[in-house]
């Protein structure tokens, strides 16, 4: 039950009932993160743009190391509705439960390449309140294992709009 009253779809303005309206028909439900949201046209929004434009677009980085982000900063948050969320759409982008379950052991559990390992860390890094302390050799180190500077740009994007939306579902006591 979340801690504040969340916005039914009866009660969205129309440009939010023609996004909900889909997610309706396919799943029956809206998750309260949708509901949270829904309180604020532009706060909708935005949030929309971001999800559009870095997770749903095909982008830079594949679709497993986006999800791998999404699991790895939403468990470092502690941010239980996001994890179990992301562990589904882990699996219909096509990673198999194996996968799922070698991210939420840890990055060293991860059968990826040391690359990838290595910008896994600093997303988590960036993720982290101690962020600030992230230096030209985190990046360097990135770089020389072959991701480019707007590869590294976008997954730390990415970590970022985690860092968002797990705020919102952990101080709004959404999932629980």
């Amino acid at each position: 039950m979340a801690y504040i009253s969340l916005c039914k779809y009866e009660d969205m303005t129309p440009s939010i009932q023609e996004k909900a309206k889909p997610i309706l028909e396919k799943s029956g439900q809206l998750g309260e993160i949708f509901e949270l949201l829904a309180l604020d046209e532009k706060i909708y929004f935005a949030t929309d743009n971001m999800v559009q434009n870095y997770l749903l677009k095909e982008t830079l980085l594949p679709y497993s190391t986006k999800e791998r982000i999404a699991l790895l900063v939403s468990l470092e948050n502690n941010c239980k509705m996001c994890v179990d969320v992301h562990k589904n759409i882990a699996k219909m982008l096509g990673m198999n439960q194996k996968q799922i379950e070698e991210v939420l052991g840890g990055i060293d559990n991860i059968d990826c390449s040391k690359s990838e390992k290595e910008l896994l860390k600093l997303c988590l890094k960036a993720a982290s309140k101690d962020n600030y302390k992230t230096t030209q050799d985190d990046i360097n180190r990135v770089k020389e294992s072959g991701y480019s500077e707007l590869e590294i740009l976008e997954a730390i994007a990415i970590t970022g709009y985690f860092n968002y939306i797990n705020t919102l579902s952990n101080v709004f006591g959404l999932g629980k």
